[in-house]
């Protein structure tokens, strides 16, 4: 049996989308499938939305790529408008969440590296069941052992604590200790929300012991849950902020974000990239900004964010036997369910034309393009609610 041209790390299914209108998914025999899968998290502003077609199709005609060995005004445009709209004083551009969170562990141990820092704090605290990406340095963050499996030896420099925990996170706080990088939410994990206690409480940590908090907002991050970042919804400031998915709103884009203090050790030679910033994705990156980084839309947001759950939550009790509860924030919504997530997930796709994504915990994530509408919800329902009747739970035996 020979290897196909498309190396098959994938279990990819017989969906095949060509075409994409708001928020729908045309398969190439002509199916329409609703997508509250977003590309999972990134299609932020549907798929054919005109500002951002038009800043890539008119970027593309004029200059794509430059490396970053020359001056960038797309890049300093969409970095001060990333400054204006968070808790950041600098950005460093990347093409992927992976690579993001890669610069964000550089940023934090760089840090200390510093003239006047501590050259042994080299370790980041992470957490269980957190997914930081598919690197070596971000598998070696994750405590997910599928993930570790045929890659070892993991790289040196990171300690697991139970998600959620603050006793335990204070409790592995030691002399070689650089910071805690968390996911205020987590998503693959299961749509689970750190609490205020935890949030507030790593932040004070770090301060108590000059340590970087660095948030991993890859999914939960750019509008998804109607704040700009989800660590504005517990008040909470953090060092370091890795951004990615919804960014370019479909384009590949990262960030890393810091503020001017936890930033001190990034200098000339220390990171590098490059495709990075290239103006093609600086362009998405405008058009997406332009349309989320403003009250209106995130309110909207939030509304619609607050509607959905309260609708999924009064629906999953006609199901007891297949639902236990709804968690999230605006819509980054998970529902968590009494038997495995996966084939249900499956059964949406396969059998009702509803897309949305498996997770953890077994959770079944739902994320719409944070432009969907009322009509789009109510098709959603329908769907879900003809799935769940239809649905047989497969025999564990």
């Amino acid at each position: 049996m020979s290897i196909p041209a498309l190396m098959p790390v994938y279990p990819r299914c017989d969906v095949r989308p060509v075409k994409g209108e708001h928020c729908h998914l045309i398969d190439e025999d002509g199916t329409r499938y609703l997508d509250f899968a977003s590309g999972i998290a990134v299609n932020l502003l549907g798929h054919s939305h005109e500002g951002l077609i038009g800043a890539i199709q008119k970027q593309a005609e004029t200059l794509m790529h430059v490396s970053n060995l020359y001056g960038s005004p797309h890049q300093e445009k969409l970095a001060q408008m990333l400054v204006d709209a968070s808790f950041a004083d600098t950005v460093f551009f990347t093409n992927s969440g992976a690579e993001a969170v890669e610069c964000a562990i550089k940023t934090a141990r760089a840090f200390h590296q510093h003239e006047d820092g501590d050259p042994a704090r080299t370790e980041l605290i992470t957490f269980t069941s957190a997914f930081h990406g598919r690197t070596m340095a971000t598998i070696s963050a994750s405590n997910q052992a599928k993930m570790h499996h045929g890659f070892l030896p993991l790289l040196q420099g990171f300690k697991y604590c139970e998600f959620d925990d603050l006793a335990a996170a204070k409790a592995a706080i030691g002399p070689q200790t650089a910071g805690f990088l968390v996911e205020p939410i987590q998503g693959e994990g299961g749509i689970r929300p750190a609490s205020q206690e935890f949030m507030q409480g790593l932040r004070d940590l770090a301060d108590e012991h000059g340590l970087m908090l660095v948030l991993d907002e890859v999914q939960c991050g750019v509008a998804r849950t109607g704040k700009f970042y989800a660590h504005e919804l517990y008040g909470v400031k953090p060092d370091i902020v890795a951004s990615a998915k919804g960014i370019g709103g479909g384009f590949p884009l990262g960030a890393c974000l810091a503020t001017e203090h936890a930033a001190r050790g990034m200098t000339f030679g220390t990171h590098g990239s490059t495709y990075g910033g290239n103006p093609l994705a600086m362009a998405a990156g405008v058009a997406v900004m332009e349309a989320v980084a403003n009250d209106e839309f995130l309110a909207g947001v939030r509304d619609k964010g607050a509607r959905l759950k309260a609708r999924l939550e009064q629906f999953i009790g006609n199901y007891p036997d297949l639902f236990e509860l709804v968690r999230g924030e605006g819509l980054m919504l998970g529902i968590k369910m009494k038997v495995e997530s996966r084939p249900f997930f499956q059964h949406l796709r396969d059998k009702h034309q509803l897309l949305t994504v498996a997770a953890g915990d077994n959770t079944l994530r739902v994320l719409p393009p944070l432009v969907v509408g009322d009509a789009e919800i109510d098709e959603f329902f329908d769907k879900l609610s003809a799935g769940a009747a239809d649905y047989e739970v497969p025999d564990a035996s």
